[in-house]
This record gives C-alpha cells, structure tokens and sequence, in this order.
C-alpha cells in the first residue's frame, strides 16, 4: 500500500499516543471507517481444537 509520507507520519504520531504500531493504527481506523458505514463483515471465530491429556 502506498501511503503519502505526510498522512504516514500523522498516523506513525497518532498509533504512539495510542500505544499501538502504525500498523495496528492503520487497521484499528480501517475498521472504524468500515463499521461507520455499515460495511465491516462479522468475525467468524476459528473452531478450537480439543487439547489431549
């Protein structure tokens, strides 16, 4: 993906107030964006497997 370097730094200051990584910065506001308007598809949760003894 390529990011204007201006927008990247705002995100790179952003993420550190927050205490998260520019990447999880950039998927945390993907999925905001997505939830606000209606479009973030449901988490389907991955079976578990059974521990053995």
């Amino acid at each position: 993906m390529r990011i204007d370097p201006v927008l990247w730094a705002e995100i790179e200051r952003l993420a550190a107030q927050e205490l998260r990584s520019a990447n999880a910065q950039v998927e945390f506001m993907l999925r905001e964006g997505l939830e606000r308007r209606g479009r973030l598809p449901a988490r389907v949760a991955a079976p578990r497997k059974k521990e053995t003894p």
